[in-house]
Protein backbone atom coordinates (compact mmCIF):
# COMPACT_ATOMS: atom_id res chain seq x y z
CA UNK A 1 0.00 0.00 0.00
CA UNK A 2 1.43 3.40 -1.03
CA UNK A 3 1.77 6.35 1.35
CA UNK A 4 -0.97 8.13 -0.58
CA UNK A 5 -3.36 5.18 -0.22
CA UNK A 6 -2.53 4.94 3.48
CA UNK A 7 -3.20 8.64 3.96
CA UNK A 8 -6.51 8.40 2.10
CA UNK A 9 -7.60 5.44 4.20
CA UNK A 10 -6.59 7.15 7.43
CA UNK A 11 -8.53 10.27 6.48
CA UNK A 12 -11.59 8.17 5.63
CA UNK A 13 -11.38 6.39 9.00
CA UNK A 14 -11.09 9.67 10.89
CA UNK A 15 -13.96 11.12 8.87
CA UNK A 16 -16.38 8.37 9.86
CA UNK A 17 -14.75 6.60 12.84
CA UNK A 18 -17.00 3.70 11.89
CA UNK A 19 -14.82 1.20 13.76
CA UNK A 20 -15.75 2.81 17.09
CA UNK A 21 -18.80 0.69 17.89
CA UNK A 22 -20.56 0.10 21.21
CA UNK A 23 -18.29 -2.80 22.13
CA UNK A 24 -15.12 -0.79 21.71
CA UNK A 25 -16.66 2.16 23.54
CA UNK A 26 -17.38 -0.08 26.53
CA UNK A 27 -13.80 -1.38 26.58
CA UNK A 28 -12.13 2.02 26.21
CA UNK A 29 -14.37 3.71 28.76
CA UNK A 30 -13.81 0.88 31.24
CA UNK A 31 -10.05 1.17 30.72
CA UNK A 32 -10.22 4.89 31.46
CA UNK A 33 -12.24 4.24 34.62
CA UNK A 34 -9.64 1.74 35.80
CA UNK A 35 -6.90 4.29 35.06
CA UNK A 36 -8.69 6.78 37.30
CA UNK A 37 -8.15 4.54 40.35
CA UNK A 38 -4.36 5.03 40.76
CA UNK A 39 -4.78 8.67 39.71
CA UNK A 40 -7.35 9.23 42.47
CA UNK A 41 -5.16 7.42 45.01
CA UNK A 42 -2.31 9.78 44.17
CA UNK A 43 -4.57 12.83 44.43
CA UNK A 44 -5.97 11.62 47.76
CA UNK A 45 -2.49 11.21 49.21
CA UNK A 46 -1.63 14.73 48.11
CA UNK A 47 -4.91 16.12 49.44
CA UNK A 48 -4.31 14.59 52.87
CA UNK A 49 -0.56 15.23 52.74
CA UNK A 50 1.29 18.51 52.40
CA UNK A 51 -0.22 19.57 49.06
CA UNK A 52 -3.78 20.03 50.31
CA UNK A 53 -6.95 20.40 48.27
CA UNK A 54 -9.68 22.89 47.39
CA UNK A 55 -11.85 20.76 49.67
CA UNK A 56 -10.10 22.31 52.67
CA UNK A 57 -12.35 25.36 52.24
CA UNK A 58 -15.55 23.28 52.48
CA UNK A 59 -14.35 21.10 55.34
CA UNK A 60 -12.97 24.02 57.34
CA UNK A 61 -16.26 25.85 56.85
CA UNK A 62 -18.16 22.83 58.15
CA UNK A 63 -15.99 22.78 61.29
CA UNK A 64 -16.55 26.48 61.92
CA UNK A 65 -20.32 26.06 61.62
CA UNK A 66 -20.22 23.49 64.43
CA UNK A 67 -18.52 25.74 66.94
CA UNK A 68 -19.62 29.33 66.60
CA UNK A 69 -21.16 32.15 64.53
CA UNK A 70 -21.53 31.25 60.88
CA UNK A 71 -20.14 34.62 59.80
CA UNK A 72 -16.64 33.38 60.72
CA UNK A 73 -16.51 31.29 57.56
CA UNK A 74 -15.56 34.45 55.65
CA UNK A 75 -12.84 35.43 58.12
CA UNK A 76 -9.48 34.25 56.79
CA UNK A 77 -7.90 33.88 60.22
CA UNK A 78 -10.77 31.71 61.47
CA UNK A 79 -10.70 29.62 58.29
CA UNK A 80 -6.95 29.14 58.62
CA UNK A 81 -7.28 27.97 62.23
CA UNK A 82 -10.05 25.51 61.35
CA UNK A 83 -8.22 24.07 58.36
CA UNK A 84 -5.01 23.49 60.31
CA UNK A 85 -6.80 20.58 62.00
CA UNK A 86 -6.57 18.73 58.67
CA UNK A 87 -2.80 18.49 59.15
CA UNK A 88 -1.88 19.52 55.59
CA UNK A 89 -0.39 22.87 56.53
CA UNK A 90 -2.35 24.45 53.65
CA UNK A 91 -5.24 26.90 53.59
CA UNK A 92 -7.90 27.62 50.93
CA UNK A 93 -10.29 30.56 51.31
CA UNK A 94 -14.03 29.90 51.34
CA UNK A 95 -15.73 32.14 48.73
CA UNK A 96 -19.13 30.55 48.08
CA UNK A 97 -22.34 32.40 49.02
CA UNK A 98 -24.21 31.60 52.27
CA UNK A 99 -26.69 29.14 50.66
CA UNK A 100 -23.77 26.78 50.01
CA UNK A 101 -23.32 26.44 53.77
CA UNK A 102 -26.18 23.92 53.83
CA UNK A 103 -23.91 21.56 51.88
CA UNK A 104 -20.74 22.39 53.80
CA UNK A 105 -22.22 22.01 57.30
CA UNK A 106 -22.31 18.17 57.47
CA UNK A 107 -18.69 17.91 56.35
CA UNK A 108 -17.45 19.24 59.66
CA UNK A 109 -18.86 16.17 61.43
CA UNK A 110 -16.28 13.90 59.76
CA UNK A 111 -12.49 13.71 59.84
CA UNK A 112 -10.94 15.51 56.88
CA UNK A 113 -9.84 12.39 54.97
CA UNK A 114 -13.20 10.66 55.44
CA UNK A 115 -15.10 13.79 54.44
CA UNK A 116 -12.96 14.11 51.29
CA UNK A 117 -13.84 10.57 50.19
CA UNK A 118 -17.54 10.87 51.06
CA UNK A 119 -17.85 14.20 49.26
CA UNK A 120 -16.18 12.90 46.10
CA UNK A 121 -17.99 9.56 45.89
CA UNK A 122 -21.41 10.93 46.81
CA UNK A 123 -21.07 13.78 44.32
CA UNK A 124 -19.95 11.44 41.53
CA UNK A 125 -22.85 9.08 42.23
CA UNK A 126 -25.50 11.82 42.35
CA UNK A 127 -24.19 13.43 39.17
CA UNK A 128 -24.07 10.08 37.36
CA UNK A 129 -27.64 9.17 38.29
CA UNK A 130 -28.81 12.48 36.84
CA UNK A 131 -26.47 12.66 33.84
CA UNK A 132 -27.21 9.06 32.81
CA UNK A 133 -30.71 10.19 31.83
CA UNK A 134 -29.20 12.40 29.13
CA UNK A 135 -28.36 9.29 27.08
CA UNK A 136 -31.37 6.96 27.32
CA UNK A 137 -31.14 3.62 25.58
CA UNK A 138 -27.37 3.75 25.44
CA UNK A 139 -26.96 0.52 27.40
CA UNK A 140 -23.72 -0.29 29.20
CA UNK A 141 -21.68 1.68 26.66
CA UNK A 142 -23.73 4.82 27.27
CA UNK A 143 -23.50 4.44 31.04
CA UNK A 144 -19.71 4.07 30.87
CA UNK A 145 -19.38 7.05 28.53
CA UNK A 146 -21.11 9.18 31.16
CA UNK A 147 -19.42 7.65 34.21
CA UNK A 148 -15.90 7.89 32.77
CA UNK A 149 -16.28 11.46 31.48
CA UNK A 150 -12.95 13.21 32.17
CA UNK A 151 -14.76 16.27 33.45
CA UNK A 152 -16.13 14.08 36.24
CA UNK A 153 -12.66 12.90 37.17
CA UNK A 154 -11.49 16.51 37.47
CA UNK A 155 -14.41 17.39 39.76
CA UNK A 156 -13.62 14.37 41.94
CA UNK A 157 -9.87 14.92 42.03
CA UNK A 158 -10.30 18.52 43.16
CA UNK A 159 -13.11 17.51 45.56
CA UNK A 160 -14.89 20.60 44.29
CA UNK A 161 -18.59 21.31 43.76
CA UNK A 162 -18.78 20.64 40.02
CA UNK A 163 -20.81 17.48 40.57
CA UNK A 164 -23.52 19.38 42.44
CA UNK A 165 -23.77 22.26 39.99
CA UNK A 166 -23.50 19.86 37.05
CA UNK A 167 -26.32 17.70 38.36
CA UNK A 168 -28.50 20.79 38.88
CA UNK A 169 -27.90 22.12 35.37
CA UNK A 170 -28.49 18.77 33.68
CA UNK A 171 -31.56 17.92 35.79
CA UNK A 172 -33.07 21.37 35.16
CA UNK A 173 -32.67 20.93 31.39
CA UNK A 174 -33.98 17.36 31.31
CA UNK A 175 -37.07 18.14 33.40
CA UNK A 176 -38.10 21.29 31.51
CA UNK A 177 -40.26 19.37 29.04
CA UNK A 178 -42.48 17.77 31.66
CA UNK A 179 -42.42 20.39 34.44
CA UNK A 180 -41.42 24.01 34.06
CA UNK A 181 -41.92 24.53 37.79
CA UNK A 182 -39.48 21.77 38.77
CA UNK A 183 -36.97 22.83 36.14
CA UNK A 184 -37.09 26.43 37.30
CA UNK A 185 -36.74 25.40 40.94
CA UNK A 186 -33.58 23.44 40.07
CA UNK A 187 -32.16 26.38 38.15
CA UNK A 188 -32.84 28.58 41.17
CA UNK A 189 -30.73 26.32 43.39
CA UNK A 190 -27.71 27.45 41.38
CA UNK A 191 -27.61 30.38 43.80
CA UNK A 192 -24.83 28.30 45.36
CA UNK A 193 -22.71 29.22 42.29
CA UNK A 194 -24.70 31.84 40.37
CA UNK A 195 -22.22 32.57 37.56
CA UNK A 196 -23.01 29.13 36.12
CA UNK A 197 -26.59 30.33 35.56
CA UNK A 198 -25.48 33.45 33.68
CA UNK A 199 -27.43 32.58 30.51
CA UNK A 200 -30.38 30.82 32.13
CA UNK A 201 -32.80 33.80 32.51
CA UNK A 202 -32.28 34.91 28.89
CA UNK A 203 -32.56 31.34 27.60
CA UNK A 204 -35.79 30.67 29.48
CA UNK A 205 -37.26 33.97 28.29
CA UNK A 206 -36.31 33.18 24.69
CA UNK A 207 -38.13 29.85 25.03
CA UNK A 208 -41.12 31.59 26.66
CA UNK A 209 -40.81 29.42 29.74
CA UNK A 210 -42.42 31.96 32.04
CA UNK A 211 -43.43 29.44 34.69
CA UNK A 212 -39.84 28.23 34.86
CA UNK A 213 -38.59 31.81 35.28
CA UNK A 214 -41.01 32.42 38.13
CA UNK A 215 -40.08 29.11 39.78
CA UNK A 216 -36.37 29.88 39.45
CA UNK A 217 -36.79 33.29 41.06
CA UNK A 218 -38.91 31.80 43.86
CA UNK A 219 -36.44 28.96 44.43
CA UNK A 220 -33.43 31.29 44.56
CA UNK A 221 -35.24 33.67 46.91
CA UNK A 222 -36.38 30.83 49.17
CA UNK A 223 -32.84 29.43 49.37
CA UNK A 224 -31.43 32.83 50.27
CA UNK A 225 -34.12 33.41 52.90
CA UNK A 226 -33.51 29.96 54.36
CA UNK A 227 -29.79 30.67 54.66
CA UNK A 228 -30.61 34.02 56.23
CA UNK A 229 -32.85 32.34 58.80
CA UNK A 230 -30.40 29.54 59.62
CA UNK A 231 -27.02 31.27 59.38
CA UNK A 232 -28.01 34.82 60.28
CA UNK A 233 -27.83 38.30 58.80
CA UNK A 234 -24.21 38.72 59.91
CA UNK A 235 -23.18 35.92 57.58
CA UNK A 236 -24.66 37.75 54.60
CA UNK A 237 -22.95 40.95 55.76
CA UNK A 238 -19.64 39.09 55.97
CA UNK A 239 -20.03 37.47 52.56
CA UNK A 240 -18.64 40.47 50.59
CA UNK A 241 -15.29 39.86 52.32
CA UNK A 242 -14.87 36.89 49.99
CA UNK A 243 -14.94 39.26 47.01
CA UNK A 244 -11.58 40.59 48.14
CA UNK A 245 -10.10 37.08 47.87
CA UNK A 246 -11.53 36.64 44.37
CA UNK A 247 -10.28 40.08 43.36
CA UNK A 248 -6.81 39.26 44.68
CA UNK A 249 -6.73 36.04 42.64
CA UNK A 250 -7.97 37.78 39.48
CA UNK A 251 -5.28 40.46 39.87
CA UNK A 252 -2.43 37.96 39.93
CA UNK A 253 0.35 39.20 37.64
CA UNK A 254 1.52 35.73 36.60
CA UNK A 255 -0.21 33.38 34.19
CA UNK A 256 -0.40 30.24 36.37
CA UNK A 257 -3.75 31.04 37.98
CA UNK A 258 -5.36 31.78 34.60
CA UNK A 259 -3.96 28.60 33.07
CA UNK A 260 -6.07 26.71 35.60
CA UNK A 261 -9.19 28.49 34.31
CA UNK A 262 -10.86 27.24 31.14
CA UNK A 263 -12.57 30.39 29.86
CA UNK A 264 -11.97 32.64 26.85
CA UNK A 265 -11.27 35.43 29.35
CA UNK A 266 -8.40 33.47 30.91
CA UNK A 267 -6.88 32.58 27.53
CA UNK A 268 -7.13 36.17 26.30
CA UNK A 269 -5.71 37.43 29.59
CA UNK A 270 -2.63 35.23 29.19
CA UNK A 271 -2.13 36.20 25.55
CA UNK A 272 -3.10 39.88 25.43
CA UNK A 273 -3.63 41.27 28.92
CA UNK A 274 -6.57 42.43 31.02
CA UNK A 275 -8.22 44.99 28.72
CA UNK A 276 -8.42 42.73 25.66
CA UNK A 277 -9.59 39.86 27.89
CA UNK A 278 -12.46 41.91 29.35
CA UNK A 279 -13.73 43.18 26.00
CA UNK A 280 -13.12 39.87 24.27
CA UNK A 281 -15.03 37.91 26.91
CA UNK A 282 -17.89 40.44 26.79
CA UNK A 283 -18.24 39.93 23.04
CA UNK A 284 -18.08 36.14 23.38
CA UNK A 285 -20.65 36.19 26.18
CA UNK A 286 -23.07 38.22 24.06
CA UNK A 287 -22.55 35.93 21.05
CA UNK A 288 -23.07 32.73 23.04
CA UNK A 289 -26.11 34.18 24.79
CA UNK A 290 -27.61 35.10 21.42
CA UNK A 291 -26.81 31.65 20.02
CA UNK A 292 -28.43 29.87 22.97
CA UNK A 293 -31.56 32.03 22.68
CA UNK A 294 -31.87 31.93 18.89
CA UNK A 295 -31.39 28.17 18.79
CA UNK A 296 -34.88 27.73 20.21
CA UNK A 297 -36.17 28.51 16.69
CA UNK A 298 -34.33 25.59 15.08
CA UNK A 299 -33.99 23.14 17.95
CA UNK A 300 -35.42 19.68 17.20
CA UNK A 301 -36.39 19.29 20.86
CA UNK A 302 -36.35 20.96 24.27
CA UNK A 303 -33.35 18.78 25.12
CA UNK A 304 -31.54 20.12 22.06
CA UNK A 305 -32.13 23.68 23.20
CA UNK A 306 -30.87 22.70 26.65
CA UNK A 307 -27.77 21.14 25.16
CA UNK A 308 -27.07 24.43 23.40
CA UNK A 309 -27.50 26.31 26.67
CA UNK A 310 -24.97 24.14 28.48
CA UNK A 311 -22.46 24.23 25.64
CA UNK A 312 -22.77 28.02 25.52
CA UNK A 313 -22.37 28.25 29.30
CA UNK A 314 -18.86 26.80 29.00
CA UNK A 315 -17.95 29.86 26.90
CA UNK A 316 -20.10 32.59 28.41
CA UNK A 317 -18.86 32.70 31.99
CA UNK A 318 -15.53 34.48 32.53
CA UNK A 319 -14.90 32.54 35.75
CA UNK A 320 -14.89 28.79 35.22
CA UNK A 321 -12.49 26.00 36.10
CA UNK A 322 -12.03 22.49 34.74
CA UNK A 323 -13.73 21.00 37.80
CA UNK A 324 -16.90 22.92 36.86
CA UNK A 325 -17.32 21.01 33.58
CA UNK A 326 -19.30 17.85 34.46
CA UNK A 327 -22.37 19.56 32.98
CA UNK A 328 -20.80 19.32 29.50
CA UNK A 329 -21.59 15.60 29.38
CA UNK A 330 -25.22 16.49 28.65
CA UNK A 331 -24.63 18.28 25.29
CA UNK A 332 -22.15 15.55 24.35
CA UNK A 333 -24.75 12.89 25.18
CA UNK A 334 -27.37 14.76 23.17
CA UNK A 335 -25.17 14.68 20.06
CA UNK A 336 -24.37 10.99 20.61
CA UNK A 337 -28.08 10.24 20.81
CA UNK A 338 -28.79 12.24 17.65
CA UNK A 339 -26.00 10.49 15.81
CA UNK A 340 -27.25 7.06 16.82
CA UNK A 341 -30.83 7.85 15.76
CA UNK A 342 -30.34 9.99 12.67
CA UNK A 343 -26.88 9.00 11.45
CA UNK A 344 -23.47 10.52 11.96
CA UNK A 345 -22.31 13.54 10.00
CA UNK A 346 -18.77 13.54 8.55
CA UNK A 347 -16.14 14.06 11.27
CA UNK A 348 -18.84 14.36 13.97
CA UNK A 349 -17.92 11.20 15.84
CA UNK A 350 -14.21 12.06 15.77
CA UNK A 351 -14.86 15.57 17.05
CA UNK A 352 -17.10 14.27 19.82
CA UNK A 353 -14.38 11.88 21.01
CA UNK A 354 -11.94 14.81 21.16
CA UNK A 355 -14.46 17.03 22.96
CA UNK A 356 -15.20 14.22 25.44
CA UNK A 357 -11.49 13.95 26.25
CA UNK A 358 -10.87 17.70 26.24
CA UNK A 359 -11.50 18.68 29.90
CA UNK A 360 -8.65 16.50 31.12
CA UNK A 361 -6.46 16.88 28.03
CA UNK A 362 -6.57 20.69 28.02
CA UNK A 363 -6.06 20.84 31.78
CA UNK A 364 -2.99 18.60 31.57
CA UNK A 365 -1.55 20.54 28.64
CA UNK A 366 -2.24 24.05 29.97
CA UNK A 367 0.91 24.50 32.06
CA UNK A 368 3.33 22.99 29.49
CA UNK A 369 1.72 24.96 26.62
CA UNK A 370 1.29 28.15 28.58
CA UNK A 371 -2.34 28.31 27.43
CA UNK A 372 -5.59 26.57 28.36
CA UNK A 373 -7.24 25.52 25.09
CA UNK A 374 -10.57 24.37 26.56
CA UNK A 375 -12.54 27.19 24.86
CA UNK A 376 -11.76 25.59 21.48
CA UNK A 377 -13.49 22.23 22.12
CA UNK A 378 -16.29 24.08 23.91
CA UNK A 379 -16.80 26.19 20.77
CA UNK A 380 -16.70 23.06 18.59
CA UNK A 381 -19.38 21.48 20.78
CA UNK A 382 -21.61 24.55 20.51
CA UNK A 383 -21.11 24.63 16.72
CA UNK A 384 -21.99 20.95 16.37
CA UNK A 385 -25.24 21.54 18.24
CA UNK A 386 -26.02 24.72 16.30
CA UNK A 387 -25.76 22.84 13.02
CA UNK A 388 -27.99 19.93 14.04
CA UNK A 389 -30.94 19.54 11.76
CA UNK A 390 -34.30 21.08 12.62
CA UNK A 391 -37.58 19.10 12.40
CA UNK A 392 -39.37 19.04 9.08
CA UNK A 393 -41.84 21.86 8.41
CA UNK A 394 -45.15 21.31 10.07
CA UNK A 395 -43.96 18.59 12.43
CA UNK A 396 -43.69 18.88 16.16
CA UNK A 397 -40.32 18.44 17.93
CA UNK A 398 -39.62 14.85 18.87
Amino acid sequence: MSDQDLGTRLKANLRTLSWLDAGRVRVYAAMILVAYIPMMVKVFREATGTVGSDFLAFWGTGRLLLSGPASRVYDLASEHAAQMAAGTGQMVAYVNPPPFLFLAAPLGLMPYAVAWIVWGLAGWAIWFLVARRALPGGGAAGALVVLAFPGAYLAASHAQNGFITGALLIAAVLTLRRSQALSGALFGLLMIKPHLALLVPFWLAAGRKWTAIAAAAASAAALCLASLAVFGLETWRAYPQSFEVSQYLMNQPGAEFFLRMCTPYAALRVLFGTTVALYGQAVITVITAAAACLYWRRAPSVEAAGAMLLAATALASPYLFSYDLPFLVMPIAFLIGMGRREGWRPWEKTLLVLVWLSPLATRAAALPLGLNLMPIPAAILALLIWTTWAPAKGTAPA
